[in-house]
């Protein structure tokens, strides 16, 4: 169960979840589905480009949480500084 009123926002964010989830599982069935049709010498960058892309979009959702509380931290201390 998800607790509404955490201070950190990432057990709120079920949509980010939900396409990290999807696209991570796209991705997955497209390289296997490549692997099968390419040709073997065209296989191994197909490979190398869809798990690049597949290992991007894994640290966009690992580093967002932390990008929020930085941008929270920021504003924090803007105004902090200011009153």
């Amino acid at each position: 169960m998800t607790d509404l009123h955490s201070p950190l926002a990432e057990g709120r964010w079920l949509w980010r979840r939900l396409f990290v989830f999807l696209s991570a599982a796209g991705l997955q069935v497209l390289l296997a589905r490549s692997i099968d049709r390419a040709a073997p010498e065209q296989a191994a960058r197909a490979t190398d480009g869809l798990l690049t892309l597949l290992g991007l979009t894994l640290v966009i959702y690992l580093v967002a949480p932390t990008a929020q509380q930085l941008a929270a931290l920021f504003a924090h201390l803007k105004l902090g500084g200011r009153a």
